[in-house]
């Protein structure tokens, strides 16, 4: 199952994993937090970086820079993180590279 980036269903995130846990579906999902619930994979942006990042923004706004001025920034970093307790569950074996490669493993 593959989670797209909203905030609907970010703030439903517990309702998702517990849906899929259900039907023994392996889940990638865009925000890291996903796989603290119990998804499988996230990749996505770290989400209080992004609201550091908009607030610098903010500040050369307030310091009077013209909002026109300012280019269009994108996430800097995007996270890897891997469930393996819900890997177990689902019966999958995490590929070692796989694992070396992410930013964090929830065990």
């Amino acid at each position: 199952l593959m989670v797209l980036s909203s905030p609907v269903f970010y703030s439903a995130r517990p309702q998702i994993v517990a849906g899929a846990a259900r039907h023994r579906l392996p889940t990638i999902m865009p925000f890291p937090e996903f796989a603290d619930h119990g998804g499988l994979v996230a990749y996505g942006p770290n989400i209080p970086a992004m609201f550091r990042q908009a607030g610098e923004v903010m500040v050369k706004v307030l310091r009077g820079t013209r909002a026109g001025d300012i280019p269009l920034e994108l996430p800097a970093r995007f996270e890897l993180t891997v469930n393996r307790g819900t890997a177990a569950s689902l019966g999958l074996t995490v590929p070692h590279s796989l694992l070396v490669r992410a930013d964090r493993v929830v065990e």
